[in-house]
């Protein structure tokens, strides 16, 4: 096999790898960047939220929860002396209808 083939065989087999990761993980990722007092819940509180969020089939029903539990967090914030960011476009349901994941 030339080393171009080689090469070739290998950033194809890391491309694989890598594409099967990313689509076991699912469609949406809830994490830091994207989840409003994301530093102030506990790793069960994330899974719950990420799979709460993943359940979703509408922007509406997304939207509210995401105000709830946005809401939810104001509190936790407050009391370690942080703000919050507030909710802007992209960010959670809004990037998810602008996926095509939410209609």
């Amino acid at each position: 096999m030339k080393p171009n083939s080689v090469l070739a065989a290998i950033l194809t087999g890391v491309t694989l790898t890598i594409s099967s990761q990313a689509l076991a993980a699912g469609p949406w990722s809830a994490d830091q960047s994207n989840t409003s007092g994301w530093q102030l819940m506990t790793p069960e509180e994330r899974t719950e939220h990420q799979a709460k969020m993943r359940s979703f089939k509408t922007y509406d029903e997304c939207n509210t929860y995401q105000q709830e539990q946005h809401a939810q967090m104001e509190p936790r914030a407050k009391e370690k002396g942080l703000t919050l960011p507030a909710m802007g476009s992209g960010y959670g349901c809004d990037n998810m209808k602008m996926r095509g994941i939410l209609k």
